[in-house]
């Protein structure tokens, strides 16, 4: 665990200051806190709801760095589908029609 959060640390102080107050953020850099704190949490399964919305280019290569890194076990909504090929092993696409597996 310290390992995870050590590294998830290394992974937010790069651009991101603590010397800032949460509310002075924008909204892509709270939403990187709060995806790094996630992580740092012990949890048996992650639910996440478009966790890229806001985030810039650079910080959602860095995010998935984290989840391939740490392989947890996760369900999340995102619409984007470079992100969602390149962490995840499973999808469910539910269509108002058809739910088709992959």
């Amino acid at each position: 665990m310290n390992n995870k959060v050590s590294y998830t640390h290394q992974y937010l102080s790069r651009t991101e200051t603590f010397e800032k107050k949460m509310e002075d953020f924008s909204a892509g850099q709270k939403k990187k806190v709060l995806i790094a704190k996630s992580l740092c949490e012990q949890a048996h399964l992650y639910v996440w709801d478009e966790p890229l919305n806001y985030v810039d280019i650079y910080s959602r290569m860095q995010i998935e760095n984290l989840i391939k890194k740490f392989s947890p076990i996760m369900i999340f909504v995102e619409h984007d589908l470079a992100f969602r090929n390149n962490v995840a092993t499973r999808s469910i696409r539910l269509t108002s029609e058809v739910t088709a597996r992959k």
